[in-house]
């Protein structure tokens, strides 16, 4: 097995507790920070802080803390949501610390299955959850302007527009409206997928996320620079409607070549 992310992940966080203490330590640490410059500089004292100063990280914390949220939804041990608690601070602004471009399911809802409140996930969402010029904007707005440090291709098992995209191959199957746009949109990871081993429509499923992390990484000019920089982590994962875990592990033969 390969990954789309190589890190070898520590054992899960299980306190629920834990974002308010981190947002406690953090805008602690910001606080000293800023008050050990005022002395030396004016400008200092005119810093100001992000609404969630929790949410500042590296790209690789920020995965691991959204692999952590996803355990402990898993496990039925997510954190209350409390709206009162970041409320004042993000009228002020936003600082998500990682961005998902997740399908429209109903069954699948980024910021319940990551665990995580208001401010903390930058999310865009269409059915198959694949790129358009419009995604792409998006997602550079939250990578180069909110300084988001994380990305993830979100797709999930029984992806119905990835079935679609199987009917219109197999039996040339036309939809009404606008939805053959959508089929046409991910033809492409069903033919990718046409001689694996294993379950077709699991295959698709995978390429699709696969292919749509790829075409970020090498997306101009903003994106490809901030992970060449590594400024910026881009992976994908897969949630299954069965346990609500997200997988980010795909066998050898999903891996793009460059």
């Amino acid at each position: 097995m390969c990954e789309l992310y190589d890190k070898k992940k520590g054992e899960p966080e299980q306190d629920p507790g834990k974002r308010h203490f981190l947002k406690l330590a953090a805008a602690s640490a910001l606080a000293l920070g800023i008050a050990g410059t005022a002395g030396r500089t004016s400008f200092a004292a005119n810093v100001k802080a992000p609404p969630l100063p929790e949410n500042i990280m590296t790209p690789e914390q920020a995965l691991d803390r959204l692999m952590e949220g996803n355990e402990r939804y898993a496990t039925g041990q997510s954190t209350p949501l409390d709206f009162s608690e970041d409320r004042e601070a993000l009228v002020s602004g936003q600082n998500p610390y990682a961005c998902i471009l997740s399908c429209s399911d109903s069954r699948v809802s980024p910021e319940f299955c990551f665990d995580e409140q208001r401010g903390d996930l930058f999310v865009a969402r269409v059915a198959g959850n694949y790129l358009t010029t419009d995604f792409v904007a998006t997602l550079e707005y939250a990578a180069a302007i909110l300084h988001t440090p994380l990305i993830m291709v979100l797709g999930h098992e029984s992806c119905g527009a990835v079935k679609a995209a199987i009917n219109a191959l197999d039996k040339n199957e036309q939809f009404p409206g606008h939805i053959q746009t959508l089929a046409s949109a991910l033809l492409p990871a069903v033919r990718a997928v046409k001689n694996m081993p294993g379950d077709r429509y699991d295959n698709a499923v995978k390429m699709n996320v696969v292919r749509n992390v790829d075409k970020l990484k090498k997306q101009p000019p903003i994106l490809s620079k901030l992970v060449a920089d590594k400024k910026l982590l881009v992976v994908g994962g897969v949630y299954s409607l069965k346990t609500g875990r997200v997988d980010l592990a795909f066998p050898r033969e999903f891996t793009l070549t460059r």
